[in-house]
């Protein structure tokens, strides 16, 4: 019950967030923090529960018909990603505060970000799949608000469309891959996928289900290919950034793969996927990190790397790996906030985030400083910050695997050398060295109270959860790999495990990044240079976006032309097309047709019908083919009352008779008609009509010859008195069972009628 009011809160005030920021102005972020750290303290309290190895389950009655509920499932793996969402949360919603202080759309940004931390929360403890994609595509919408919050900036608003589009065409794949799973376990709940009982391998759909996951998981959690949107996504503000890049957002592709491992892991498929496909990231966003000079872009950057070890981990499998993957993510969410909420700050109170040009604010932003340098030693490795025990577990999980182990260990060690590097590069660089504040466009100075508590204190607990590891997380942690392995894991976690290759590594690896890091100018200045790559995989994402809008561009002009006999034409042309073949799977005309059964009063309204319609084509006389038009009218309603449908054929003679009516208002002064088509133009059309009233001739008595599926007028006429009270089934079809269509229909009449009368009385007006 708790999640479910903790996500609702968050949805209402996000709401209210503009109104609300209208009365308490400053007070804004600080208000707004204690509704998802009132969520923290719940999840706290859930920890004893979730340790002894229970869950907690709470559900909702949404749409029984479909099988859908609002159903939410806590286990260890919801709970420490809910303890992230929340805890960390709070202080970017502090943070956001002091960061975007007197901005005009402070309170819309609030709104925002208030919404976006409802999806991950739901993301995060849905256990209904249909539930779980309606926030994971919340997410989607929410973060491209946010990435695209300054909206005036033509490249921001480019950037958080890409990020949409990308994630979104995920999303389709991942809908795809998640009915198809519902179907194949004949289960809609994720708890019912963890306990064992369904085994997506043996089906005959794992492979299309598993790569339309992958597709969801790896786009949202920027995947190579799919990693070009991360790093553009530092258009959005630093709040942004800090929590979309530590607990959140990118984060929800690592934490689907870490949910469906038990239902959908432990194939060759799966493996060799996650781990090629992980490893490629890892060394990609590390590589391209070093050319950097942009404080946010480095830091995207080693985020993207750090994704790329979390799938490649979830991919190896073994329990090691899912201890390593799961301290690291933890460590990652810690140092990752605490850095990109300094770097917010650095630009904040400096005006830049050059990396060239910073240097020396240790003088001017102490505070901001302790916390960076914290942070960047977590994540360089250094003992004993609880980075250390991330990277070491990354290295037990290599060197205890019986294949493929060089290969692991040497990605990873030449990764976190590089990382280390740019952990020093953006947490102790600009804060060391001589300060010179003319480089600066404007004076520095310590960044307020709301921008630096949240980075303070989360690097300080990034400490002391790796001085004390076994008192603090790990019974937060056992749970959680416990969940993802799909059986009980152990997780003893110490600081100190003694000489082994994984300590010989994590020595190479602070020498290693020590001295890249000492190298950094030079990487800067010359290396940069050099590497000019041919294009980029965002060039590319240009040149698709461009050509589909050319295809979209040219499909408009053919299909939108504004001439209705092409729009006429393209219709029944596909029509006549895709009827011609379902008609030729069913077998064509069918068996016991019988075209002399008729009797007579059938052939005399049918000759008196098709007698009409030759007037029709024939005639110069407006007015005569109106009043022939008229008599077909009448025609078809006789065709009803033959077979049984007085009811219709009334409606019918009415709506005939007053369309009639008004036609002869409308075209009494209108000149005859004039031969505007050459002879081929009206043979063809003589041709292709009768083509199409032919098929759909055929149409219609196949239909009434097929029994496809027990037929509903019986129980449309058993419905319409017990149900619905009434005797007239048309009318209660319309008025009841159609209600909404029938609406729709009323709705469309009404607004062209009020169209009418507007340009009646514009008319009018002119004239006047």
């Amino acid at each position: 019950m708790g999640v479910f009011i903790t996500i609702l809160g968050l949805l209402v005030f996000a709401f209210f967030a503009p109104w609300i920021h209208r009365i308490a102005k400053s007070y804004t972020g600080w208000l707004f923090a204690l509704i998802p750290a009132s969520g923290f303290a719940y999840f706290i309290s859930l920890l004893p529960a979730i340790n002894a190895g229970g869950v907690v389950q709470y559900s909702i009655e949404w749409f029984p018909a479909l099988d859908t509920s609002l159903s939410f499932y806590i286990d260890g793996l919801s709970l420490l990603m809910g303890l992230l969402i929340t805890g960390i949360g709070s202080f970017i919603l502090i943070f956001a505060q002091g960061y975007l202080h007197k901005h005009m759309l402070q309170g819309r940004f609030f709104s925002y970000l208030l919404v976006f931390m409802a999806a991950m929360l739901g993301v995060v403890t849905s256990d209904n799949l249909i539930l779980l994609f309606v926030f994971w595509e919340l997410t989607s919408i929410s973060s491209y608000m946010l990435i695209g919050y300054y909206h005036g900036n033509e490249d921001a608003r480019r950037k958080a469309l890409q990020a949409l589009l990308v994630t979104g065409l995920g999303g389709v794949a991942l809908l795809a891959g998640v009915i198809m799973l519902g179907l194949a376990s004949e289960s809609w709940t994720v708890s019912a996928l963890l306990n064992g009982s369904f085994s997506a391998a043996e089906h005959a759909w794992y492979p299309y289900i598993l790569v339309l996951v992958l597709l969801g998981a790896f786009t949202k959690s920027a995947q190579f290919p799919f990693h070009f949107w991360l790093p553009n996504a530092m258009a959005g503000p630093a709040p942004v950034s800090a929590y979309l890049h530590s607990a959140t957002m990118v984060k929800a592709g690592v934490f689907l793969l870490a949910r469906l491992n038990p239902a959908l892991g432990d194939t060759m498929s799966w493996t060799m996927a996650l781990c090629g496909f992980g490893m490629v990231t890892m060394l990609w966003g590390a590589i391209n990190g070093l050319l950097q000079t942009d404080l946010k872009s480095i830091l995207a950057y080693t985020t993207l790397s750090v994704l790329g070890m979390l799938t490649m981990l979830l991919g190896i499998g073994t329990d090691y790996a899912m201890k390593s993957a799961l301290i690291f993510l933890l460590g990652h969410a810690l140092y990752k906030a605490t850095l990109f909420m300094t770097a917010g700050s650095v630009d904040h109170e400096s005006g830049t985030r050059d990396v060239k040009i910073l240097g020396g604010l240790r003088a001017v932003m102490p505070i901001t400083a302790f916390a960076a340098g914290l942070a960047a030693l977590s994540k360089s490795g250094f003992p004993p910050f609880f980075g250390f025990l991330g990277k070491e577990y990354v290295y037990k999980a290599g060197s205890y695997l019986d294949q493929f182990a060089p290969i692991i260990l040497i990605a990873a060690v030449l990764t976190n050398i590089i990382l280390m590097s740019l952990a020093l590069k953006a947490g102790v660089h600009p804060y060391w060295g001589k300060l010179n504040k003319e480089n600066y466009p404007k004076s520095p100075h310590e960044a307020p109270l709301s921008m630096y508590l949240g980075p303070v204190v989360l690097a300080v607990t990034g400490l002391l959860i790796g001085m004390f590891p076994g008192q603090l997380v790990t019974p937060l942690l056992s749970p959680a790999a416990s969940a993802v392995a799909g059986h009980p894991v152990d997780i003893g976690i110490s600081l100190w495990h003694g000489f082994n290759l994984p300590l010989l590594l994590s020595i190479l690896t602070l020498a290693g990044g020590l001295t890249l890091f000492a190298l950094r100018r030079r990487i800067w200045y010359e290396w940069s240079q050099r590497i000019k790559p041919p294009f980029t995989f965002d060039d590319l994402y240009m040149a698709c976006f461009n050509g589909f809008v050319a295809v979209a561009k040219w499909q408009t002009r053919l299909l939108q032309s504004g001439y209705l006999r092409r729009y006429l034409l393209i219709t029944f042309t596909a029509s006549l097309v895709l009827i011609s073949y379902k008609l030729s799977l069913f077998g064509g005309i069918p068996d016991n047709f019988d075209l002399w059964s008729a009797n007579f009063i059938e052939w005399a309204t049918a000759i008196i019908i098709i007698s009409s319609l030759i007037v029709i084509v024939k005639t110069q006389s407006r007015m005569t083919a109106l009043l022939a038009m008229g008599v077909t009218g009448f025609g078809v309603a006789i065709v009803f009352i033959l077979y049984g449908a007085p009811d219709v054929a009334i409606t019918q003679i009415l709506v005939e008779t007053l369309t009639l009516v008004l036609f002869m208002l409308v075209i009494y002064r209108l000149p005859a008609f004039r031969k505007l088509s050459g002879v081929k133009t009206r043979i063809f059309d003589g041709i292709f009509s009768v083509s199409v009233g032919l098929i759909i001739t055929l149409l219609v008595l196949k239909a009434q010859n097929l029994d496809i599926a027990p037929t509903i007028s019986g129980q449309f006429g058993e419905w319409s008195y017990l149900e619905a009270k009434g005797r007239n089934v048309v009318n209660v079809i319309l008025v009841d069972f159609r209600a909404l269509d029938t609406l729709g229909e009323i709705v469309v009449v009404g607004i062209a009628a009020l169209g009418i009368f507007a340009l009646v009385l514009k008319g009018k007006g002119e004239n006047s």
